[in-house]
C-alpha cells in the first residue's frame, strides 16, 4: 500500500459565494440537499482508500468542524488512519495562512511526523467524483516529482483556466493563465482540445518541502501553488500531466462529458446543484459503486400533505427533497429542498435551492432562487420575479439573474447574553 497523506485545503474566504459564506467557509456551504461542499472531496479520499487525511481550516470553520467531527467520524486510530483539522497555529510566523502554498508551508513539521512518500494537496471545494489511487499510479510510473491533474475542455473554455503546455512524454513545459490569444496550447491527450489544470496536485514528500521553503524565502511570492510555487518547479523538476479519469457514471454508462465543476461563484454553484434534479443528472448521485458520504442527520421523512384537486396539492417534480421537509399544499418544481424546509399552501417554487429549515409562508412564489438557511419568507412573497424588487429587499441578484435571500443576521444581543 502506498504511502500518502492527503491535504485538503479548506480555508478560503469564499467571498464570491457571498452571502451563503458570510458565516461559514466555502467548503462547509450546503449543496445538494443533504451534503456540504467538503463531502465530495472527502468521498473521493475515502473511495480512493485514502485515510490519512489533514483539511487545513482558516475562515469561519466552527461549522465546517461540527460536520467533520459529526459526519466523518469513521477511522480507525488503531490502523494508523485520521482526519484531522490543522487551524493556522502560528508555528514558523506570526502571520495566519498567506496563500494556499503558505498553508501547506505552516504544517510542515506534522507532514514529517507523518513521513508520508507522497503527498496529495487537493482542494476542498470542487465537485468531481475521481480516484486519486489511478494519478498515484500514473504518478510513479512517470518517475515525477510533481504530478498535476489536467482535464480535457473545449478550446473556448481557454480563458476561465490556466492551460497546460504539454510535451508528449506529458512533461509540463509551461502554463498559459486564462488565455485571450484564440490559440491556446492543445492537449497532448486530445488535440481536439486543451488541458486545464484541476488545482489537483502529487508531490514526493521531500520536494514539496524543499520547494515549499524555498517559496517562503521569496518575498516576491504571493505563496499560492498555482501562481507561484509550481511555475517555478517546471525548469527544475519533473512535471508531469496527468488526464482526469472521471467516475461519474449512470446506471448503465459512463457519462459522454467530464464532470468538474468548481462552485465558486453564486451562479456557479446554482448551476452545479441544477445539474442533479435532470431524470438523467450530469452528476450521479445515486452510484452505489462510488458513494458519496455525509453527516447522517436526524430527521423523519419528508412528507407531503394536501390533495385537493382544483384547489391545493403537495407535490414535487424533478426535484430533490432531503428528510424532514414538508410540501403542505404547495408545488415545487426542478428544485432542491434541504432538510427541515417547509413549504406552504399554494406556493410555487420552481428552479431553485431552499437551504436547511428555510420558511415559505402561503400564497408564496420563488423562481430560480437561492434562500440561506433559516431564511422565513412571510405570505406572499416573491423572489425572482423583478430584480429592482428584490435589490430593494436587500437580496443578491448575480448577474445570470439569479436571487439569493440571505440568511438572519444573528440578533447581537442574543450573542452578547
Amino acid at each position: 500500500m502506498a504511502n500518502i497523506l492527503a491535504i485538503l485545503l479548506a480555508g478560503g474566504a469564499g467571498e464570491r459565494l457571498n452571502p451563503l459564506t458570510r458565516d461559514t467557509a466555502k467548503p462547509g456551504v450546503p449543496f445538494g440537499g443533504v451534503y456540504r461542499i467538503i463531502d465530495f472531496t472527502l468521498s473521493n479520499c475515502v473511495n480512493s482508500d485514502i485515510r490519512r487525511i489533514f483539511i487545513l481550516t482558516q475562515y469561519k470553520s466552527l461549522e465546517l468542524n461540527r460536520h467533520i467531527r459529526d459526519g466523518w467520524h469513521i477511522f480507525s486510530s488503531e490502523r494508523g488512519e485520521f482526519i484531522e483539522i490543522l487551524p493556522p497555529m502560528k508555528r514558523v510566523s506570526e502571520e495566519w495562512y498567506q496563500g494556499t502554498a503558505d498553508a501547506v508551508y505552516q504544517n510542515l513539521q506534522s507532514i514529517l511526523t507523518e513521513a508520508p512518500d507522497e503527498v496529495l494537496v487537493l482542494s476542498a471545494d470542487h465537485i468531481y467524483k475521481m480516484n486519486y489511487r489511478d494519478m498515484l499510479s500514473w504518478h510513479e510510473s512517470k518517475g515525477a516529482d510533481i504530478t498535476i491533474a489536467t482535464i480535457r475542455m473545449d478550446p473556448r473554455e481557454a480563458r476561465r483556466f490556466g492551460v497546460a503546455q504539454i510535451d508528449p512524454d506529458y512533461r509540463i513545459r509551461g502554463f498559459e493563465e486564462k488565455p485571450r490569444h484564440g490559440k491556446p496550447a492543445r492537449s497532448q491527450f486530445d488535440p481536439s482540445k486543451i488541458s486545464a489544470s484541476m488545482g489537483i496536485y502529487i508531490f514526493k514528500r521531500q520536494v514539496l518541502i524543499d520547494e515549499l521553503i524555498a517559496d517562503a524565502a521569496d518575498p516576491a511570492s504571493s505563496h499560492d501553488f498555482g501562481k507561484d510555487v509550481l511555475p517555478h518547479c517546471l525548469e527544475r523538476r519533473r512535471v508531469v500531466a496527468w488526464d482526469f479519469h472521471d467516475l461519474n457514471q449512470d446506471d448503465v454508462n459512463r457519462k459522454a462529458s467530464l464532470y468538474w465543476r468548481d462552485v465558486g461563484t453564486l451562479d456557479a454553484y446554482y448551476e452545479a446543484n441544477m445539474d442533479l434534479v435532470a431524470v438523467s443528472p450530469e452528476f450521479n448521485l445515486y452510484d452505489e459503486r462510488w458513494p458519496i458520504r455525509t453527516r447522517a442527520i436526524q430527521a423523519p421523512p419528508a412528507k407531503f400533505v394536501f390533495a385537493q384537486e382544483g384547489q391545493r396539492m403537495g407535490l414535487a417534480v424533478d426535484s430533490i427533497v432531503s428528510p424532514g421537509c414538508i410540501i403542505s399544499g404547495g408545488r415545487v418544481n426542478r428544485s432542491i429542498l434541504s432538510p427541515f424546509v417547509r413549504v406552504n399552501s399554494y406556493c410555487e417554487i420552481d428552479e431553485s435551492i431552499l437551504l436547511p429549515r428555510a420558511m415559505i409562508g402561503r400564497y408564496s412564489r420563488i423562481r430560480r432562487a437561492i434562500l440561506g438557511e433559516d431564511v422565513v419568507l412571510p405570505e406572499n412573497s416573491r423572489v425572482g420575479f423583478d430584480a429592482e424588487e428584490d435589490r430593494a429587499l436587500g437580496r443578491v441578484v448575480t448577474e445570470s439573474g439569479i436571487t439569493v435571500v440571505p440568511s438572519p443576521v444573528p440578533n447581537r444581543r442574543s450573542i452578547r447574553n
